[in-house]
């Protein structure tokens, strides 16, 4: 029996004046300060008004959050109360808001008075700003013990078309995070981890809020503006000894703040997920700071279960490799056979279904979860290989690969070869209509300050690195390039005319 919200507070037996969560505003200002005691206080408080309410174990809560400390006290306190929070993005519109609060069948609907809500509730019940604030009041009541599988959370995924798709977890959850201690952070009680991205969002989440609290570290979130160089006084100022954010703020960071080898003392080194790491952007920040950046692959089925770390040396070009104790494997892309591929051979990463930071399933999609599984192994949707020393090798996302005149190319071994060009910036790929049955690999370039849109050097630079089909066809030169909110490049947006965000 367990529960996620006891775990992460209690699993590394902090002393309750320790520093759990400090929330900061611009110049690291810290505007809420939350030991471990009273931050165990207020989530058995929620954990014990929501239990009020006659809720059944396992019904969904919709929080409609924005970015303060309610966020993390409302998942948390759902999770003790045995209910199934469903973290959602404080910029989703009304529409989008309808689509999950249907899909997930939620119950009721936290939410602070200012996030956007669904148009169309229905028969769910709303909680808003008043009622938030006697849910932090209610009489403390221990978390209910669950068993392992028990659902634990709900998140939908980002996906670049298409109706989004739910990702159940269980309690168990929290124990499968534990490999990404050594495995990735090296992190430890005297830590203290900022990270760059929102309370709603699930990297924060894990990252910046589950591991922290399960290690006995202490936990930095910046609620202020998100311009680049506020993050080199952020880091420095707050003493953050780590510090997580995807790689394209690394970089903006690198263009924009005024970074030399003294600056932020405190931090060890940077954590990096979500997208790719380029060589080049890896060697450049190690050049400027004097530090390391260690990358992980994952997703949102399972985390980050591959990495570089303190204990793990970082190879340029690849996210590192399985963390202790997680079993990955590459199986054959076509054959529907579920016995591992041997070191070297390009195939489907899959993820051993022992691992208890595995989802569940897929929210209402029985097709989906079942066409996700090949024998004892989950299929992640993505190409690699992985070397003999373990080191894996990232080709892609499958739904990614492009088709160049009946060759598979993954984008991503285009993008990294072109990103070691020093006139590009950033870079992102994808196979565009040329004329009816006949697609052109085209990169579409952000040129570095100050260069020229030069094809013909591009093309020759091409030729050196990448093989004849897998070169681009075309160049065309852009301001911004489509990402999601969290980073991620939008390739499908490339071509449709969807507007670019920086």
């Amino acid at each position: 029996m367990t529960n996620l919200a006891q775990y992460c507070l209690t699993q590394a037996d902090p002393a309750p004046a320790r520093d759990a969560l400090l929330v900061l505003g611009p110049g690291a200002v810290v505007r809420e300060r939350w030991t471990y005691g009273d931050l165990s206080a207020a989530i058995h408080a929620v954990a014990g008004g929501l239990g009020k309410l006659g809720l059944e174990p396992g019904t969904r809560v919709l929080l409609r959050l924005g970015h303060s400390s309610d966020f993390p006290l409302m998942f948390f306190g759902a999770i003790g109360a045995g209910l199934v929070p469903v973290p959602t993005s404080a910029m989703l519109t009304s529409d989008e808001c309808n689509a999950l609060l249907a899909d997930s069948g939620a119950a009721l609907v936290l939410h602070d008075g200012h996030t956007t809500l669904p148009s169309d509730p229905g028969t769910t019940h709303l909680l808003g700003p008043e009622e938030l604030l006697a849910l932090k009041q209610a009489a403390p009541v221990p978390f209910l013990e669950l068993d392992d599988d028990a659902p634990a959370f709900l998140v939908y995924t980002s996906g670049t078309s298409g109706r989004a798709k739910g990702v159940l977890h269980a309690q168990r959850s929290a124990r499968g995070r534990a490999p990404m201690a050594r495995g990735w952070y090296g992190i430890g009680p005297e830590d203290r981890l900022l990270h760059a991205g929102a309370f709603n969002w699930t990297y924060t989440l894990g990252v910046g809020l589950m591991d922290p609290w399960a290690n006995g570290a202490t936990s930095l979130v910046y609620d202020g503006p998100r311009d680049p160089e506020v993050w080199p006084e952020l880091i420095e100022a707050s003493g953050a000894t780590l510090f997580a954010a995807v790689p394209s703020l690394y970089r903006r960071i690198l263009k924009y703040g005024d970074i030399r080898r003294g600056s932020f003392p405190a931090l060890r080194h940077g954590l990096t997920a979500g997208e790719a790491l380029a060589p080049a952007l890896h060697a450049e920040w190690c050049e400027a700071t004097g530090r390391p950046l260690y990358e992980a692959l994952g997703m949102s089925e399972i985390s980050t279960y591959v990495s570089s770390g303190p204990d793990t040396p970082t190879r340029p070009g690849s996210p590192g490799r399985a963390q202790p104790g997680r079993r990955i494997a590459i199986l054959d892309p076509d054959s529907g056979d579920a016995t591992p591929l041997a070191p070297g051979e390009t195939g489907l990463l899959a993820i051993h279904n022992s691992d208890p930071g595995l989802m569940l399933r897929y929210w209402g999609r029985p097709e989906d979860t079942a066409a996700a599984f090949r024998g004892d192994w989950f299929l992640t949707g993505d190409r690699a290989s992985i070397d003999r020393q373990g080191y894996i090798w990232y080709g892609g996302r499958t739904d990614d690969v492009m088709n160049a005149f009946g060759y598979r190319v993954a984008p991503q071994e285009v993008e990294h070869a072109l990103l070691a060009h020093p006139d590009i910036q950033d870079v992102a790929v994808t196979d565009v209509e040329a004329a009816p049955g006949v697609r052109l690999i085209t990169a579409f370039v952000i040129l570095s300050e100050g260069a020229h849109a030069d094809e013909t050097a591009l093309a020759t630079h091409a030729a050196s690195h990448l093989a004849e089909y897998k070169r681009p066809k075309a160049y065309r030169f852009v301001a911004t390039l489509p990402r999601t909110p969290s980073g991620k490049l939008r390739r499908k947006d490339l071509t449709s005319g969807t507007p670019a965000r920086g």
